[in-house]
Protein backbone atom coordinates (compact mmCIF):
# COMPACT_ATOMS: atom_id res chain seq x y z
CA UNK A 1 0.00 0.00 0.00
CA UNK A 2 1.61 3.46 -1.06
CA UNK A 3 0.89 6.98 0.63
CA UNK A 4 0.79 10.71 -1.12
CA UNK A 5 3.51 12.29 1.51
CA UNK A 6 4.70 15.95 2.40
CA UNK A 7 7.41 14.33 4.49
CA UNK A 8 9.20 12.75 7.22
CA UNK A 9 10.15 13.68 10.51
CA UNK A 10 12.21 10.77 12.12
CA UNK A 11 12.20 13.02 16.01
CA UNK A 12 10.09 15.39 16.37
CA UNK A 13 9.75 17.19 19.62
CA UNK A 14 6.80 19.94 18.31
CA UNK A 15 4.40 17.17 16.68
CA UNK A 16 3.02 16.09 20.31
CA UNK A 17 4.04 14.71 23.95
CA UNK A 18 7.14 13.62 23.73
CA UNK A 19 9.77 12.06 20.93
CA UNK A 20 7.87 11.43 17.86
CA UNK A 21 7.40 10.26 14.29
CA UNK A 22 5.68 12.37 11.80
CA UNK A 23 3.77 11.77 8.96
CA UNK A 24 3.15 14.37 6.76
CA UNK A 25 0.84 13.68 4.49
CA UNK A 26 -0.15 16.00 0.61
CA UNK A 27 -3.36 17.13 -0.47
CA UNK A 28 -5.22 19.66 1.90
CA UNK A 29 -8.43 21.75 0.71
CA UNK A 30 -8.86 23.86 3.78
CA UNK A 31 -6.04 25.69 2.44
CA UNK A 32 -5.99 28.21 5.93
CA UNK A 33 -4.12 31.22 5.46
CA UNK A 34 -0.71 31.02 7.68
CA UNK A 35 -0.62 27.36 7.10
CA UNK A 36 2.89 25.80 8.42
CA UNK A 37 3.10 23.78 5.38
CA UNK A 38 1.31 25.35 2.28
CA UNK A 39 3.76 23.05 0.05
CA UNK A 40 1.42 20.03 1.09
CA UNK A 41 -1.74 21.56 -0.30
CA UNK A 42 -1.18 20.63 -3.75
CA UNK A 43 -2.63 17.30 -4.26
CA UNK A 44 -0.51 16.51 -7.10
CA UNK A 45 2.44 17.88 -5.26
CA UNK A 46 4.90 15.61 -2.74
CA UNK A 47 5.70 12.05 -3.80
CA UNK A 48 4.77 8.44 -3.11
CA UNK A 49 6.07 6.40 -0.29
CA UNK A 50 5.21 2.28 0.71
CA UNK A 51 3.34 2.17 4.03
CA UNK A 52 5.86 -0.46 5.00
CA UNK A 53 8.61 1.12 4.59
CA UNK A 54 7.38 4.22 6.70
CA UNK A 55 6.57 1.40 9.64
CA UNK A 56 9.98 0.06 9.63
CA UNK A 57 11.53 3.61 9.77
CA UNK A 58 9.36 3.89 12.97
CA UNK A 59 10.49 0.86 14.51
CA UNK A 60 14.05 1.17 13.75
CA UNK A 61 13.47 4.47 16.50
CA UNK A 62 13.10 2.33 20.17
CA UNK A 63 12.85 5.80 21.94
CA UNK A 64 9.87 7.34 20.03
CA UNK A 65 6.51 7.92 22.41
CA UNK A 66 4.46 8.14 19.47
CA UNK A 67 3.68 8.87 15.89
CA UNK A 68 1.77 11.93 14.39
CA UNK A 69 -0.15 12.41 11.30
CA UNK A 70 -0.20 15.88 9.79
CA UNK A 71 -0.09 17.42 6.70
CA UNK A 72 -1.54 18.43 4.47
CA UNK A 73 -4.92 16.90 5.62
CA UNK A 74 -4.69 13.33 7.42
CA UNK A 75 -8.24 12.04 6.77
CA UNK A 76 -7.70 12.42 2.79
CA UNK A 77 -5.30 9.42 3.22
CA UNK A 78 -7.39 7.27 6.33
CA UNK A 79 -6.89 3.98 5.11
CA UNK A 80 -3.16 4.67 4.20
CA UNK A 81 -3.09 5.65 8.16
CA UNK A 82 -5.21 3.27 9.56
CA UNK A 83 -2.76 0.82 8.29
CA UNK A 84 0.61 2.83 9.46
CA UNK A 85 -1.71 3.29 12.81
CA UNK A 86 -2.12 -0.72 13.55
CA UNK A 87 1.36 -0.82 13.42
CA UNK A 88 2.69 1.82 15.30
CA UNK A 89 0.13 0.64 17.94
CA UNK A 90 1.41 -2.98 18.12
CA UNK A 91 4.97 -1.35 18.99
CA UNK A 92 3.80 0.13 21.65
CA UNK A 93 3.48 4.02 20.50
CA UNK A 94 0.37 6.49 20.50
CA UNK A 95 -0.98 8.23 17.86
CA UNK A 96 -1.51 11.50 17.62
CA UNK A 97 -3.34 13.21 14.14
CA UNK A 98 -3.66 17.00 13.17
CA UNK A 99 -7.01 17.99 11.03
CA UNK A 100 -8.58 20.74 9.89
CA UNK A 101 -11.57 19.00 10.79
CA UNK A 102 -13.65 19.59 13.79
CA UNK A 103 -14.48 16.20 15.69
CA UNK A 104 -18.31 16.52 14.77
CA UNK A 105 -17.17 16.79 11.19
CA UNK A 106 -15.48 13.65 11.33
CA UNK A 107 -18.35 11.66 13.30
CA UNK A 108 -21.07 13.07 10.73
CA UNK A 109 -19.09 12.56 7.52
CA UNK A 110 -17.73 9.55 8.30
CA UNK A 111 -18.70 6.36 5.50
CA UNK A 112 -17.47 2.57 5.06
CA UNK A 113 -15.59 4.49 1.79
CA UNK A 114 -13.26 7.51 3.77
CA UNK A 115 -12.57 5.46 6.82
CA UNK A 116 -12.31 8.37 8.80
CA UNK A 117 -14.24 6.37 11.97
CA UNK A 118 -11.60 3.80 11.41
CA UNK A 119 -8.91 6.49 11.82
CA UNK A 120 -10.58 8.38 14.53
CA UNK A 121 -11.12 5.18 16.33
CA UNK A 122 -7.06 4.56 16.15
CA UNK A 123 -6.13 8.36 17.51
CA UNK A 124 -5.21 8.84 21.17
CA UNK A 125 -5.13 13.03 20.22
CA UNK A 126 -6.69 14.37 17.90
CA UNK A 127 -5.97 18.04 17.67
CA UNK A 128 -9.48 19.35 15.31
CA UNK A 129 -10.10 22.30 13.73
CA UNK A 130 -8.51 25.02 10.86
CA UNK A 131 -5.59 26.98 11.74
CA UNK A 132 -6.66 31.00 12.25
CA UNK A 133 -4.14 33.14 11.59
CA UNK A 134 -5.98 35.57 13.74
CA UNK A 135 -5.95 32.83 16.69
CA UNK A 136 -2.27 32.12 16.14
CA UNK A 137 -0.38 31.85 19.57
CA UNK A 138 3.36 30.73 20.52
CA UNK A 139 1.86 30.02 23.58
CA UNK A 140 -0.69 26.74 22.73
CA UNK A 141 0.82 23.76 23.51
CA UNK A 142 0.85 21.71 20.16
CA UNK A 143 -1.90 23.53 18.12
CA UNK A 144 -1.25 26.43 16.60
CA UNK A 145 -4.31 28.54 17.01
CA UNK A 146 -6.54 28.71 19.82
CA UNK A 147 -10.09 28.05 18.30
CA UNK A 148 -8.56 24.48 17.83
CA UNK A 149 -8.85 21.96 20.73
CA UNK A 150 -7.29 18.41 22.05
CA UNK A 151 -9.27 16.04 22.46
CA UNK A 152 -8.43 12.43 23.83
CA UNK A 153 -9.74 10.56 21.45
CA UNK A 154 -10.76 7.52 23.44
CA UNK A 155 -12.23 9.60 26.05
CA UNK A 156 -14.67 11.26 23.49
CA UNK A 157 -16.06 8.20 22.11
Amino acid sequence: MKIKLFGLANDSIVDGPGLRFAVFTQGCHHNCEGCHNPGSHDPEGGYWEDCDEIIKKIKQNPLLDGVTFSGGEPFLQAEELCYIADEAKKAGLNIMVYTCYTYEDILEGANEDNKWLELLKKTDILVDGRFVLSQKSIELNFKGSSNQRLINVLESL
